[in-house]
């Protein structure tokens, strides 16, 4: 898992470079398809349920599970790309809320709140600790910012399977669920919404956005837990 978390890790920051105004997210998806099959992996969403691309891409009011397709990128959108990469049938899972271009200031606040609620929650990661406490700790970061949290989804134990227990929720009270033992892998991956956290599902079967139409942001590492503490294997 740590090598598929590597290779995920690269990618991410290859997509990142390659994110700007006039690129479609289904460049960016056949990009990254490409890229894992180089290195001797595969994307391990596609097929899952039938969903047909290597990676999923959620711009602007789109909180999760967007499919890539023509429309260009324009100046001022965000776009969260989230892929699983599988190596030798071990997985790892990772996502970025990408700035394209330049956004407006209320865009970055929000970029930067998901990112910090993610790294809040990785360290509540650790032995003896519950799932209840990493959930708490997003929701801090969420409340302090009024922002919304999405509680339809969440974080996930992964390994062999894209989806394994535990479910890692972000709408929780600190010591309470599932205590985190030794050899666990998760992700911790909260979505913050500006104003309502309600979402829909749209006729397309995946594609997860914001009922009013405010912004979502999301990151997402798959993180290991330790007896010397959390390792972020898609660092």
């Amino acid at each position: 898992m740590a090598i598929a978390g590597r290779l995920a890790g690269k990618l991410r920051r290859e997509l990142g470079r390659r994110v700007k105004p006039g690129v479609s997210t289904l460049e960016l998806n056949d990009y990254a398809e490409r890229y894992m099959n180089e290195h001797g992996a595969s994307p391990a969403q596609k097929g899952y349920h039938g969903y047909p691309y290597a990676i999923c891409a959620a711009v602007n009011d789109c909180v999760c599970h967007g499919m890539p397709n023509e429309r260009l990128l324009k100046d001022g959108d965000i776009v969260t790309l989230d892929f699983v990469v599988e190596f030798n049938g071990w997985m790892a899972d990772t996502a970025w809320t990408y700035a394209v271009g330049a956004i407006t200031p209320e865009a970055s606040m929000l970029r930067k709140a998901a990112h910090q609620a993610m790294v809040n929650g990785i360290a509540e990661a650790r032995v003896g600790q519950t799932i209840g406490d990493i959930g708490e700790a997003v929701g801090r970061v969420a409340e302090a910012g009024a922002y919304g949290i999405v509680s339809q989804f969440g974080g996930h134990g992964i390994g062999r399977s894209m989806h394994e227990p535990p479910e890692v929720p972000y709408v929780g009270k600190a010591g309470t669920g599932r205590k985190l033992k030794e050899g666990m892998v998760i992700t911790i991956e909260p979505m913050l919404t500006i104003g309502s956290s309600d979402v829909y599902i749209a006729e397309d079967g995946w594609t997860v956005l914001t009922m009013e139409g405010g912004l979502a942001a999301q990151f997402e590492h798959t993180v290991a837990i330790t007896s010397e503490g959390p390792i972020v294997l898609t660092r």
